[in-house]
């Protein structure tokens, strides 16, 4: 059987986390031995470092933009046509935006699996005109698809009657820590272990990096710096604007890392902050939980659904609480933590779901 995805930039070496999801997931679905995998991916993402070969995986990139309310639009309108041409058992969008042309697939009487990753159109980046676009594009996703995949819960929950009848609740994942007690990346970065705050994501202003350096350097703690990274794609005027904030000595730009160098700041970090106004379900939180990470993170409700005692969490958005909560997390000196119920989010396990559940729906839908 053959199933095609869209709604990626692709990977491996692309920034996101529909990227990382993807990178974990579907090795595993050509893994089980009974489908055929299309990733349909932007072309202008795609590297040398991405031309890696994965079994049972075919890549097929296509022309798109990395201009801001067009990059997904072009893409998924290619990649529907390209399906349409194909007619796979099931084709798999990730997220809302780039289902906006899923009618034409179910028009063709092909299976189409949403997985819906965030309600994009909470976020503060978009026009009027691209946030009515978002919200028509998940009314037509919304009837368009045979099956849905909610990573969070919560958000499952809003929808009820045919909806909820063919949707689940399969979360992220994480892959087993690897720790990396070296501190050569750290100090070519010129910090120290255990003296720094980190954060991990794309620069963007729903990540809400912007209070938190500003709680950061406004706390009282001496002798810590605040690492964050993640890269910049189409925001660089506020991450000019960050720049301008953080100054030259406490705060620390990585830009886009993964492997050794994250695994390296993951190790040693003496806290974890997740800033975010807005999320769909943490893939970098579950990660820093993976690592025994001190947490601090915004009490929105995705966060607040892995279920951490009130102290690790702060009103997102308040740059007094949030300086605060460092001055005390750093204070306490927690060490490593052990969380519970990360079993839940093994991808082996989400991947048996997401054939046994979601691809079961749509093929008997």
């Amino acid at each position: 059987m053959k199933v095609c995805v869209f709604g990626t930039r692709g990977f491996p070496y692309i920034q996101g986390g529909v990227e990382k999801h993807c990178e974990c997931l579907y090795p595993l679905i050509a893994a089980d031995g009974q489908w055929d995998v299309v990733v349909f991916r932007r072309k202008p993402y795609v590297s040398k470092r991405s031309l890696q070969h994965y079994d049972g995986i075919r890549f097929i990139d296509l022309p798109s933009t990395r201009y801001k309310g067009f990059e997904a639009m072009i893409h998924s309108f290619l990649a529907t046509i390209c399906c349409l041409w194909i007619r796979p058992d099931i084709v798999h969008i990730h997220n809302i935006g780039p289902a906006l042309f899923s009618p034409l697939l179910r028009f063709a009487r092909i299976k189409v699996v949403l997985t819906y990753h965030s309600p994009n159109y909470e976020h503060e980046k978009w026009d009027f005109f691209s946030r009515n676009l978002l919200k028509l594009s998940e009314k037509f996703s919304l009837w368009a698809a045979s099956a849905i995949i909610f990573v969070n819960d919560l958000q499952r929950r809003k929808f009820n009657g045919k909806i909820s009848g063919k949707s689940c609740f399969i979360p992220n994942g994480i892959q087993p820590p690897v720790f990396d007690y070296d501190e050569d990346y750290l100090h070519s970065i010129g910090v120290e272990k255990n003296k720094y705050v980190l954060a991990v994501g794309r620069i963007t202003p729903e990540k809400g990096f912007d209070y938190l350096i500003k709680a950061f350097k406004s706390a009282d703690i001496h002798g810590f710096k605040l690492v964050i990274a993640g890269g910049v794609e189409g925001e660089q005027s506020y991450y000019e604007s960050l720049k301008s904030e953080a100054g030259a000595d406490k705060v620390v730009f990585t830009g886009y890392i993964n492997g050794k160098p994250l695994a390296q700041l993951f190790t040693n970090a003496a806290l974890f902050v997740q800033s975010s106004y807005n999320e769909g379900m943490s893939i970098v939180m579950l990660e820093a939980m993976s690592y025994g990470l001190p947490m601090q993170a915004s009490d929105i409700p995705p966060n607040k659904a892995l279920s951490l005692p009130e102290k690790n969490y702060f009103k997102a958005g308040d740059e007094q609480e949030l300086t605060q909560r460092l001055q005390q997390s750093l204070a306490a000196d927690e060490g490593r933590i052990s969380y519970q119920n990360l079993e839940a989010y093994d991808w082996k396990k989400i991947a048996a779901q997401t054939l046994l559940q979601a691809y079961q729906i749509a093929l008997e839908n």
